[in-house]
């Protein structure tokens, strides 16, 4: 019997490419205004940033998804002050995405259902802390979560063992009494499995390529399998 139900958080509530998409071209237009920064200059200069936070930060941890660093380090590649810039970059990116996020069709509905059946909720999500919260209120879902696992907390990103370990010890239960459902194939569902728990993937309305071994979801809207827990 299942008894938790796992859910990643970006491109599985919500979409976030669409979201990431609106973030970066506001964060484009406040470069072109301020530093003159065009198309492709742009683009370059936010790549190097990228590496450039990725080579310092040295691990696969959820400070390689922090914006604030990202664009202090485009600060100094540029030669501009950090102040007040790499605040004002960061304040920009993630306004513009919380005020463009909605929770996927039948997302809200499927939470209500599974709290009516006692199974609790949980978010299991590589990134910061503070911001994935964010995400989870203004989405209108905090109040059907029980548990939220980052992996700011968990010191390692998913598919790392360690990650869902954290997942089951918060739980509360045994790891096949759970169910993880994310969009990576390689993250969320491999990664589950590998630790024990049900994987499930979120294909956001995309039909798989051929049939796979555990169970696929294109949509909330009519899921079955989760009415048959």
């Amino acid at each position: 019997m299942m008894k938790t139900v796992i859910f990643d958080i970006d491109n599985t509530l919500y979409d976030f490419d669409r979201a990431n998409l609106c973030g970066m071209e506001a964060v484009q237009e406040y470069c072109r205004t301020v530093f003159g920064l065009e198309g492709e200059t742009f683009r370059d200069y936010y790549q190097k940033a990228w590496k450039l936070e990725a080579g310092r930060v040295g691990t696969d941890t959820a400070s390689i998804h922090n914006r604030l660093i990202r664009f202090q380090c485009m600060m100094e590649l540029l030669g501009q002050p950090v102040f007040p810039h790499a605040r004002s970059l960061c304040r920009k990116y993630w306004d513009t995405i919380l005020d463009k996020i909605t929770p996927f069709s039948g997302t809200v509905k499927l939470f209500q259902n599974l709290k009516a059946k006692n199974i609790r909720i949980g978010i299991g999500t590589d990134m910061t802390a503070y911001v994935q919260y964010r995400k989870l209120e203004v989405l209108g879902l905090s109040p059907y979560i029980d548990m939220v696992i980052t992996s700011e907390e968990a010191g390692v990103e998913k598919p790392h063992p360690k990650f869902f370990g954290l997942c089951v010890e918060k739980a509360g239960c045994p790891a096949e009494e759970c169910a993880f459902i994310g969009d990576s194939l390689e993250k969320d569902v491999e990664g589950a499995i590998a630790s024990g728990l049900h994987g499930i993937w979120y294909t956001m309305g995309k039909e798989p390529e051929q049939d796979m071994p555990f169970p696929v979801i294109r949509s909330f809207e009519d899921c079955k399998y989760f009415t048959e827990l």
